[in-house]
């Protein structure tokens, strides 16, 4: 070999970051950096092509690669047929009389919306445009408001089905199905401490979180909006607990959830060209994902290639690192990159190196630990892109709200996730014991 692996794994990790923050594209620069490297381990092209071809090929032919574009097409049935607004209605009636009952739907409502799009992105953008104008309506200080629709959008990225835990899944080759209901237990935490951050908040001070009593309160909800708002109840009742109870594999899971939703759509009277124009959606959102996970595929299989096991393990020895120092080390890394690329570049370029670094920590409990640093990240200043997600809305609807003061009311919830991922970390159970009933 005309080079040597510790020298040639720098070389290139260097290279490929360089290329990243340069502006070549997360795709280019993973395939590139996955094809010169295995040249140079084998020092024949053909080889190289080969190994680098074969990687990709497998990964394109695994059916768990449907489950991204269902299920994203599954939220953008909900989404854009109303069905999402009209279960916010539904839960803000069933909260009357709770303080702070907006903020606290929002959260609960997000939570639901998170179980049945798997994206933080589509969770921001709906309740930005849902809860924002009925908190704007009743009163509601801004920083609480915007900060309580950014902050629970993160839960999309925990709650399954998410499209990081499918992405983390695939990288990893965990099983789908467990990595989903390792989430379930820290997401409905997570839930619960951020509905009792703005309870307590309106408790405290009912000035920043006003009751509404000019939000048709006296209005009964109408049988079609019950029947809707139930209908993701029972949505997230059949496509998790089919996972959960081996009924489905999170493909079928997510077959069935696209199908039901598509139903839902209909019955709310959607026409054919929210249906296409929902379709189209699903595909943009979709392709970009699926062609990084090809290329970071290729890149993991020149890992592999190179030995990188051994390399790391001697690095972390002669730095003297312990497990803890490793997995702080990891979360300051998370945060930082969660400023500056989105979160399933994040998994791409760090999980194949971090999985090997993560000791005897069960797999699932730091697959969702991993999840919530990520997910802080969303909203780490100043680039948190659920902020610039609801900063972008926000202003499209006419209202200037400031990226200071969403950052500002985001912070408590960027500290109730760190929170979580401590408890993760510390009590690595909250997360893998529901895995063994899968």
């Amino acid at each position: 070999m005309g080079i040597d692996l510790d020298t040639l794994m720098i070389l290139t990790l260097i290279g490929m970051l360089l290329a990243i923050f340069s502006g070549v594209h997360i795709a280019l620069a993973l395939g590139a950096t996955a094809m010169i490297g295995t040249y140079f381990i084998f020092e024949d092209l053909y080889m190289a092509a080969s190994q680098v071809g074969g990687a990709a090929y497998e990964l394109i032919r695994d059916h768990i690669f449907m489950t991204i574009p269902l299920f994203v097409l599954m939220g953008d049935f909900l989404s854009r047929s109303g069905a999402a607004g009209d279960l916010y209605t539904l839960i803000n009636k069933g909260l009357k009389g709770v303080p702070g009952r907006l903020g606290v739907a929002t959260v609960t409502g997000n939570a639901a919306f998170a179980a049945v799009t798997g994206t933080s992105i589509a969770s921001a953008a709906a309740f930005s445009r849902i809860a924002w104008p009925e908190m704007k309506k009743a009163g509601y200080d801004p920083r609480l408001a915007a900060g309580s629709i950014a902050g629970s959008a993160c839960l999309g990225m925990l709650i399954p089905p998410s499209v990081l835990l499918i992405v983390w899944g695939i990288i990893t080759e965990d099983s789908i199905g467990k990595l989903f209901v390792a989430g379930v237990i820290p997401g409905i935490i997570l839930s619960l401490m951020f509905a009792f951050y703005n309870l307590s908040k309106a408790v405290i001070n009912p000035k920043l979180a006003p009751e509404p009593d000019s939000i048709g309160d006296t209005a009964k909800i109408s049988s079609k909006q019950f029947l809707s708002g139930m209908s993701i109840i029972g949505l997230i009742i059949v496509v998790l607990g089919g996972i959960w109870g081996g009924i489905f594999t999170p493909t079928e899971a997510a077959g069935m959830g696209a199908l039901a939703s598509f139903g839902i759509a209909l019955f709310k009277g959607m026409r054919w060209k929210g249906i296409v124009e929902s379709v189209i959606d699903a595909g943009k959102t979709s392709a970009p994902i699926m062609i990084l996970l090809i290329t970071a595929g290729m890149y993991s299989r020149f890992l592999s290639l190179s030995d990188i096991d051994s390399v790391i393990v001697d690095a972390m020895t002669s730095f003297g690192l312990n497990d803890t120092m490793i997995l702080v080390m990891m979360v300051v890394i998370w945060l930082i990159l969660g400023m500056l690329l989105d979160s399933i570049s994040i998994i791409l370029l760090t999980v194949p190196l971090f999985i090997l670094m993560a000791g005897d920590m069960n797999p699932y409990a730091f697959a969702i630990f991993g999840i919530l640093a990520i997910e802080a990240g969303l909203l780490t200043p100043p680039f948190g892109l659920i902020v610039y997600t609801v900063k972008g809305v926000l202003a499209a609807g006419g209202d200037n709200v400031s990226l200071g003061l969403i950052f500002k009311g985001s912070i408590p919830y960027w500290i109730m996730m760190l929170v979580v991922m401590l408890l993760v970390a510390f009590f690595p159970e909250i997360a893998s014991w529901p895995t063994q009933f899968v």
